[in-house]
């Protein structure tokens, strides 16, 4: 049994199953594990007569959390490397908030979506992560770093929706009140449009999952030469699947800009940002470009960022620009990823 796969209902019913036991053993395995990183609970109380089955469970749960071979700080955000049973190498980011922290999750080992300001994007696609592989950066950031992890954000490596149902478990896995318990109000799934996906998890009607748009251009010509799978899903449909998402009437799509000198960065581009997403209840995030090797591309001034934020502004959206936090660790939004 692949414990970090699994929500507590599903160990129960796998216990129960295999041993004939009940709520009462698996409950008090899944607490152990996911609630104290604690995996030899021979001295549990509710396993003091229960030596066999100690033993068998033992022999039975499997909890991969893959070693980590490599961190990169940056103040107090900690970027760490994890080695994957194929020796494959995947990177995930703690970020520290005032009281708390943030955990960036990565999907896949690559990408397949190609975008050109975007370094996972330039590994090309490796391969999916299993849900124990997601999970585990969770896990472990959690009792190998001891961190507080009250965010969790799918903006890691990959494009979450590429591996649509391994992500979809992985969440009801860090959600569950009885494990992980980070409620799905505090995870958000960004995509780079995939709107099969979009539509996929509109069927699942969680309606306080927060959904992110990485959609950084104002038209077809300029999103096209950046993020190829504008191509396929132009952002007129794109469009079309977020105005019939069942967003709950708290939430708001949160859109991703990110700031490129010279390429996305007008008044002429904001106005036409603004007419665009005028119809969708968004929050947008502005993100100044970050370096990546070999990258033609380079960020606008600071006070240039703040203009482009102004002129949106005085579209009446809310607007907030992303603190620039890893940049110098490779730790930053499309820094993530190196060659395999």
């Amino acid at each position: 049994m692949k414990i970090l796969e699994l929500t507590s209902t599903e160990l129960t019913h796998e216990i129960k199953r295999l041993y004939g036991k009940g709520e009462y053993y698996a409950q008090a395995v899944y607490r152990q594990i996911y609630c104290h990183g604690n995996t030899d609970f021979k001295h549990v109380k509710e396993f003091q007569n229960s030596r066999k089955l100690v033993r068998e469970l033992k022999m039975a749960l499997e909890l991969n959390a893959c070693p980590v071979v490599g961190e990169q700080k940056e103040g107090d955000l900690t970027k760490f490397i994890t080695k994957l049973k194929d020796n494959l190498q995947i990177e995930s980011v703690i970020i520290p908030m005032e009281t708390y922290q943030t955990l960036c999750v990565s999907t896949q080992v690559g990408c397949r979506m190609g975008c050109r300001f975007c370094a996972t994007g330039q590994l090309g696609f490796l391969r999916n992560l299993t849900i124990e592989e997601i999970v585990g950066q969770l896990y472990t950031a959690k009792f190998f770093y001891g961190m507080d992890i009250r965010n969790v954000v799918f903006m890691g490596m990959g494009e979450p929706f590429d591996n649509f149902d391994n992500v979809i478990q992985a969440i009801r896995v860090m959600s569950d009140p009885k494990g992980l318990n980070v409620p799905k109000s505090r995870i958000t799934i960004s995509t780079a449009g995939m709107v099969d996906g979009i539509l996929k998890l509109a069927e699942l009607n969680w309606s306080d999952l927060n959904l992110a748009v990485s959609l950084n251009a104002p038209n077809n010509r300029i999103r096209s030469s950046i993020m190829p799978i504008n191509r396929s899903v132009p952002m007129e449909k794109l469009k079309e699947v977020l105005l019939g998402y069942p967003l709950s009437k708290s939430r708001n799509f949160l859109v991703g800009y990110i700031l490129i000198k010279d390429l996305n960065d007008t008044h002429r581009h904001a106005l036409d940002l603004a007419k665009f997403l005028r119809p969708l209840r968004v929050k947008l995030n502005l993100i100044p470009y970050n370096r990546c090797s070999d990258s033609l591309f380079a960020p606008p001034s600071d006070e240039h960022i703040r203009r482009f934020q102004r002129w949106l502004v005085n579209e009446k959206f809310f607007v907030r620009t992303r603190s620039i936090r890893g940049r110098n660790v490779t730790s930053a939004c499309g820094q993530l990823g190196k060659k395999q």
